[in-house]
């Protein structure tokens, strides 16, 4: 797990490493001035003098500045170190992430990926911070002020030696009783995270449904579940500063009675009262390393504390880091996709080792470069996971698929998804003006490519319209254009691509049938070469084809025209019926509204 953080440490070494360099500095200055201040006080007993108080006073004053320098210093470079860390950090999450398959991301949910890039990123800087600065501080203070601490009275030092065990057992108790509770809260963060990001999300359908009473109490619950195991974990760390608390005070009890005992014991020896009394200076300098080193003690207790959040956060982030994409183009890849021929040979597949049963068995088919395929079937008949197959998004579990006389294993994978475009069955639209959008499919795309795919999509009729025409802003999701005008963006920016192979996964379902079928004109006639495999729900999106594909079940139910399916397929009979008889696409023919 080190390791692995480590390596997200990069350009900022020479601050991680300056900072442990000066606050060791700082320990030893801090270590060496109750030395100084004894020597002075043992001076001032033999003659006060403005000579020797200038001189001690300038020695004092000369450290304490060196000291705050070296302490200044040490904690700029540790604060440099953690925030580029966590900015390496967050930057090889989002990367990792980029790279992985649709497999990947499944195992992590969106909120959990939301919170590992937030909330823990930042208990890691944290504890970075402490590691690599109050970390090393605390340990060097302890064992410094110990020796120190000896070199005045070993007799009286040993108070230390026998209270930090009694420190250390309390710190570990702390440490295995609160581990747990955090490994549990940063779950129940999720489901916290995971309710805002519903709420904001549907919010519409929220207000519409009049929810947002429901919605209040679903978070009130999540969040009084973190709320009930932070607290729980602050109870049991409060144990922390009484404890230490009173071995300081109990430690300047110690010292005192032990001076007493000693001096007593001194005098009934008959030694003489100069020798036998333990001197002010001493005392004062013991108790100032008795402050030193309980201090030490409960400062890397805040610190153990710190590392045990970061602990389980950091085991969260590393889990993202370590998980590797299921899906990588292999060694001497191909990097050119011939036509857009496509195989299914005995295909099956699972979304993942576990399941039950295959999501897709047994699918054998052959589409023809330049073929317009519709897809046709009920809600869970593995539609979209078929398609999926064709530019890897999911691997085969059992079979291969074929792209251009070729296995989809051996392309190199930004080839292949070049060459295949999707339109997926879910939006999406990113904020930035509708240029920025298209030039998704291609970056240097010009005006007059743009221009060309949206009079393809049937999308620069409602672009027209808009006041900044093309560099009409769209807002995060698209939330400020309609379902089928979104449909339509998506559509063009995948043509933008100029691919071998056009996927539209139930993305004509917002546009009213009209334009459905100019769409499907302006394919056959502008991008014949192209295959195009179109899922949908309605029977006049896929009719035309030259072939339609019937799922049921995960299983090829048939395979043929709209006339020879519509004669031998119960499935696509009922379908086309039902449609027809409820008003579906006659409604429409008739007179039907947009959809949009």
């Amino acid at each position: 797990m080190i390791k692995t953080l480590a390596k997200s440490v990069r350009e900022y070494k020479t601050p991680s490493i300056l900072s442990p360099i000066f606050v060791s500095i700082e320990v030893i200055l801090e270590c060496l001035m109750p030395l100084v201040i004894m020597e002075f006080i043992a001076k001032l007993e033999e003659e006060i003098a403005f000579s020797s108080i200038g001189y001690y006073g300038g020695i004092l004053v000369g450290m304490a500045v060196l000291s705050l320098i070296t302490g200044m210093l040490s904690g700029r470079f540790a604060a440099r170190a953690s925030a580029g860390f966590a900015k390496n950090l967050r930057k090889d999450i989002y990367y990792a992430i980029q790279d992985y398959s649709f497999a990947n991301i499944d195992k992590f949910s969106t909120s959990s990926l939301v919170t590992r890039q937030t909330t823990d990123v930042t208990n890691v800087q944290m504890a970075y911070m402490m590691i690599i600065r109050v970390a090393i501080r605390c340990p060097l203070m302890l064992i410094f002020s110990l020796a120190m601490a000896f070199t005045v009275n070993v007799t009286i030092s040993w108070v230390f030696l026998a209270l930090v065990p009694v420190l250390a057992a309390v710190l570990v108790v702390v440490i295995l009783k609160t581990h747990p509770v955090f490994e549990r809260v940063f779950h129940k963060y999720d489901n916290m995270n995971r309710s805002v990001r519903e709420n904001i999300k549907g919010i519409r359908v929220v207000k519409s449904f009049v929810r947002e009473d429901f919605e209040k109490k679903k978070f009130e619950a999540t969040s009084e579940d973190v709320r009930k195991d932070f607290t729980l974990a602050e109870r049991i760390m409060a144990i922390n500063t009484p404890v230490m608390q009173f071995c300081i005070w109990l430690s300047f009890l110690l010292i005192f009675l032990l001076a007493a005992i000693i001096t007593h014991n001194n005098i009934e020896n008959g030694i003489a009262i100069a020798d036998a009394v333990v001197g002010k200076e001493q005392l004062t300098v013991l108790i100032m390393y008795a402050s030193q080193i309980l201090s030490a003690v409960m400062q890397l207790s805040m610190v153990l504390v710190m590392i045990i959040i970061a602990r389980t956060s950091a085991e969260r982030i590393v889990a993202v880091l370590q998980e590797k994409s299921n899906i990588t183009s292999p060694e001497n890849a191909v990097r050119e996709v011939k036509d857009g021929d496509i195989v299914f040979d005995n295909v099956s597949f699972k979304y993942s080792a576990g399941a039950e049963r295959f999501a897709l068995e047994g699918v054998n088919l052959h589409i023809k470069s330049g073929q317009t395929i519709g897809i046709l079937g009920g809600t869970g008949a593995s539609k979209s996971t078929l398609v999926n197959l064709i530019p890897r998004l999911y691997d085969t579990t059992e079979g291969a698929v074929y792209v251009g006389g070729v296995n989809v294993k051996e392309y190199d994978l930004e080839t292949l998804r070049n060459n295949v475009a999707m339109v997926l069955q879910k939006n999406v639209l990113f904020s930035g003006t509708i240029k920025d959008n298209l030039r998704w499919g291609k970056q240097d795309a010009t005006d007059d490519e743009m221009l060309r795919v949206c009079k393809l999509a049937c999308a620069d009729d409602f672009i027209q319209t808009f006041p900044d025409k093309y560099d009409t802003y769209i807002e995060q999701g698209g939330t400020n254009v309609s379902g089928g005008q979104k449909q339509r963006l998506c559509i063009a920016r995948a043509l933008l691509k100029d691919p071998k192979v056009l996927i539209l996964d139930d993305s004509t379902s917002a546009v009213d049938t009209k334009t459905d079928a100019m769409i499907r004109k302006s394919f056959r006639d502008e991008i014949p070469n192209v295959t195009k495999i179109i899922i949908a729900q309605r029977v006049s999106s896929v009719q035309d084809a030259d072939q339609i594909i019937v799922l049921d079940g995960g299983k090829i139910n048939a395979v043929g025209t709209h006339e020879e399916l519509l004669e031998s397929n119960e499935i696509y009979k009922e379908v086309y019926y039902s449609q027809n008889r409820v008003g579906g696409d006659k409604d429409v023919k008739e007179g039907g509204a947009d959809n949009e």
